[in-house]
């Protein structure tokens, strides 16, 4: 019986050492488990510390609105603009000048590439510092178109599209030209212009390709005019807004549009003309030899001297140039 009993008592502890180890694996298995569930845990938190970061860090990298620009729907301005539409920071939608100018004063865009003459309407207004559309010399697109001599001529239709050249029309007539004539505001129709008056302004696309031969008419560009008077450059439109519109990134992101527009000049006429490939040759050679973009220190001097000119006639109040930084 104790023989038994001892056999007995040996093989219950061979079932309790069983059960034990049994009971051990399974928390070791257990134990293992958490700690892949909990290593996964660490990792998904780790993702999603990753992914939060890198949110935050697309959130900041996001500019918090878009500057609002607005541009003239002429070719000269398109070397400005070079490259902008394809940019997420800033909107830009093409005017005339005087449209440009008139969102402009209502708020609904920030900056306008505007005719120069407009900053004077506006005393917190800044200007752009480096960038301009200008010319020394002729500029093709900007032109009275006459019948008769210009010492003859007694009535103007002006096409009312930009200010500046309407008002340096007014200027040249009395300091170079020596008429006093009757401006009338006109639709920028050559043939019904001539048809109205003795001579027509015209500005932009208009003045650059039309036919005006075929009218009998003579063509006094407006920029060598004002060259040959002043020995200076015409400033005929810059990038100008509110004082508090744009920061020096927009500025410098303005500048270096022009500089990139400039080394496609060609390109950007070819593409400008696609639906009229005759007139590419005319296009490439006004971008490459009518016009100026730099706003440089002779280009300052010919936009001060046009202002005190326009002041002088009572056509405007003249004031200091102040720049956005």
């Amino acid at each position: 019986m104790g023989a038994l009993r001892a056999e007995a008592r040996a093989g219950g502890d061979r079932v309790r050492r069983r059960r034990h180890r049994r009971r051990r694996a399974a928390r070791l298995r257990e134990a293992r488990r958490a700690a892949i569930a909990e290593g996964r845990h660490r990792a998904a938190d780790q993702i999603s510390v990753c992914r939060a970061r890198g949110a935050q860090r697309a959130v900041r990298a996001r500019p918090l609105s878009r500057v609002r620009l607005g541009a003239v729907s002429y070719l000269n301005v398109r070397p400005l603009v070079y490259g902008l539409e394809r940019r997420d920071d800033v909107s830009l939608r093409f005017d005339v000048p005087s449209e440009c100018a008139r969102l402009l004063a209502a708020g609904e865009i920030d900056l306008g590439m505007v005719p120069s003459i407009t900053y004077l309407d506006r005393p917190t207004d800044r200007i752009v510092p480096g960038v301009c559309i200008g010319s020394d010399g002729p500029v093709a697109s900007v032109a009275l178109f006459a019948r008769k001599p210009i010492h003859d001529v007694r009535s103007i239709a002006l096409d009312t599209s930009s200010r500046t050249s309407a008002m340096l029309t007014k200027v040249l007539c009395a300091r170079k030209f020596g008429i006093a004539p009757a401006f009338v505001p006109h639709q920028p129709d050559l043939a019904g212009m001539l048809a109205s008056a003795d001579a027509a302004l015209l500005i932009g696309d208009p003045a650059l390709f039309v036919d005006y031969a075929a009218l009998g008419a003579t063509k006094i560009d407006l920029g060598d005019a004002w060259t040959s008077m002043t020995g200076l450059p015409f400033v005929w439109a810059v990038w100008s807004g509110p004082s508090d519109a744009v920061t020096a990134r927009t500025v410098s992101v303005l500048n270096d549009a022009a500089r990139d527009g400039g080394g496609h000049l060609d390109a950007i006429a070819d593409e400008y003309c696609a639906d009229r490939p005759e007139r590419r040759g005319a296009a490439r050679a006004y971008l490459r030899n009518n016009l100026r973009f730099a706003l440089d220190a002779r280009a300052i001097d010919g936009l001060r001297t046009y202002f005190r000119e326009a002041a002088s006639l009572g056509l405007v109040a003249d004031r200091a140039l102040e720049w956005f930084a």
